[in-house]
């Protein structure tokens, strides 16, 4: 049995390291299967270095389709071209998709058109909001998927009110803590530690990029005045895009104790985040990692896809009102913010269960 496996982003590989490594454990086994690993990309990072691959203990993907760039059509088409070919000249018995990305979805039709069926990770994980194109891919991904991966009992119950059978959905739990569980010895030290003398749970971290923050500059201007005013005299660190840089450049947002850093390694990031006092975020995927490292976490969006981090994790959703800003910082210096509590199947061996699941399934 051979699986293609896509990346389309830097986070992709998050998910998809620890399904390789299962798939490596079963091959040990003797049992048949075997993936090819392939990267659409769909982002251009130029942190993926070789060390990348070696920090996750994966090799390099087989090969790169290289369709970055263009409006979001434009990219949907180039990956669906290139994957394409790929399949033809790389025939598999399964694609298996990854998170919400433009590649997740363009992959997924791609297969369908060519007869292959789809395994869909972190299948059924929904927001509500169509302003998102994440939320587009993940409605359109799960149309056509065959066999579906989650994270949650809520993602397993918004997929069969969709109409998908109970012989389809596996909850598995969450690659992306596998992840994160496995390489926690490993996370590194950045150099802004030593550079700004930080001390653990005596500085806050944050990150923005979402348009609703970063693109609407009066708004931008007041969440980060509103932070800075209600965060006491602790360092805010702020790993940011350069074209989030270069808008808060233009507005004049600065302050002693704001530090712009370049966007940081997975393994340094994390090393920041696990030793924070707490971290303020629109990110998804921060939420869930800052829930299992238990350290307090403000989300700046009105809505997440992710309501297990806000039941069971230290995630609590704030809106993108500047005004809420104060009365949870003013919790979280009195020391009433919440830990977090046992997530379901959040325990390191979701990519097992996963491929467990696909040797039982007959191609």
């Amino acid at each position: 049995m051979l699986i293609t496996i896509i990346a389309g982003a830097r986070p992709n590989f998050m998910k998809i390291a620890p399904i390789i490594h299962a798939i490596q454990k079963a091959k040990d086994k003797s049992e048949n299967i075997d993936y090819r690993l392939v990267h659409t990309g769909q982002h251009y990072d130029k942190k993926m270095s070789g060390d990348f691959f070696d920090q996750l203990e994966i090799p390099a993907p087989h090969t790169n389709l290289e369709s970055g760039g263009g409006s979001q059509a434009e990219q949907t088409a180039k990956i669906m071209l290139a994957f394409e070919k790929e399949l033809i000249n790389n025939p598999t018995d399964l694609v298996l998709v990854v998170g919400d990305v433009t590649s997740t979805m363009a992959c997924a039709i791609t297969a369908q058109k060519q007869q292959v069926k789809v395994a869909h990770v972190e299948a059924g994980i929904r927001s509500g909001d169509w302003s998102m194109p994440e939320e587009i891919n993940r409605l359109l991904t799960d149309s056509i998927t065959n066999y579906f991966f989650t994270t949650s009992d809520l993602a397993n119950n918004n997929l069969k009110s969709s109409g998908v059978k109970d012989n389809q959905l596996f909850f598995v739990g969450n690659t992306m803590i596998d992840t994160l569980l496995k390489q926690r010895p490993n996370f590194k030290k950045p150099e802004v530690w030593d550079e700004l003398s930080l001390n653990e749970k005596e500085y806050l971290v944050m990150t923005l990029h979402r348009p609703a923050n970063v693109d609407e500059e009066t708004k931008l201007k007041e969440l980060m005045d509103e932070i800075v005013n209600n965060t006491n005299d602790l360092p805010l660190i702020f790993p940011v895009h350069p074209r989030t840089a270069k808008i808060l450049k233009k507005l004049g947002i600065m302050h002693p104790r704001l530090h712009m850093v370049e966007p940081l390694s997975y393994l340094e990031f994390n090393y920041l985040v696990g030793r924070a006092k707490a971290v303020i975020t629109d990110s998804g995927g921060i939420t869930e990692e800052a829930s299992i490292l238990n350290v307090p976490c403000m989300t700046l969006r009105d809505n997440t896809e992710r309501p297990e981090t806000i039941e069971l994790g230290t995630n609590e959703l704030l809106g993108t009102d500047p005004k809420a800003i104060q009365p949870a910082m003013q919790k979280l210096f009195n020391g009433e913010w919440k830990e977090c509590q046992e997530i379901p199947m959040w325990d390191g061996k979701c990519a097992e269960r996963i491929i467990d699941e696909i040797l039982k399934i007959k191609f």
